[in-house]
């Protein structure tokens, strides 16, 4: 089972269509293999300084200053070219949040759904970025294994990665994920309830 957006979704007020990589119009609807490759590369390195990536950010600065938009930029977009390998479909859908895909992982059979759990909670409480990073390149690539591959909204997931770069909003993260996991998770028609008229 994967979950799809919503019939209505939209971008987040303040991000213009197609400002990010992963929401511009790309050839045949998904980004050129090349590409994604060059993005790969990215994988552990420090924002900025994987030379093929360049042109791909919003968030490079004249002063060369690592924020932590360009970061979180940085490690969307790595997950992005991880997950849209080898993918006929664009794998960004907006108003599809990391809980979400990732309930839609768990329920899909092809995961022990415990397994799921202990990765997820592992990004979850990760204490730095990178090691968030590196549990969640695990996560993409189990989504990218479903057919279809399950969906996440990037865009989101780059304004999430700010905000956990920041002590006093590290802890609301983490809580929106968990119940967006677990209400998505938990979102099961109930057999057992009689139909009313």
């Amino acid at each position: 089972m994967t979950i799809s957006a919503p019939a209505a979704a939209s971008l987040p007020a303040g991000d213009p269509p197609g400002r990010f990589f992963w929401a511009r119009p790309h050839a045949d609807g998904r980004p050129d293999g090349a590409v994604l490759a060059a993005l790969r590369r990215g994988a552990g390195r420090e924002a900025g300084t994987v030379p093929p990536m360049w042109r791909y950010y919003t968030t490079l600065n004249r002063g060369g200053t690592l924020t932590p938009a360009l970061r979180a930029e940085h490690v969307a977009l790595v997950l992005f070219a991880v997950h849209q390998q080898s993918q006929s479909t664009l794998v960004h859908a907006s108003g599809i949040s990391i809980g979400t895909a990732l309930a839609g992982l768990r329920e899909s059979g092809k995961f022990s759904p415990e397994a799921v759990d202990r990765r997820f909670a592992a990004a979850a409480t990760a204490t730095s970025l990178n090691e968030a990073a590196h549990h969640l390149r695990g996560l993409v690539r189990q989504m990218r294994s479903l057919s279809p591959a399950q969906q996440l909204d990037y865009t989101a997931l780059v304004w999430n990665l700010v905000d956990w770069q920041n002590p006093a909003k590290v802890g609301q993260i983490r809580r929106r994920w968990g119940a967006d996991y677990l209400r998505a998770r938990d979102k099961k028609p109930d057999l057992e309830t009689p139909a009313t008229h």
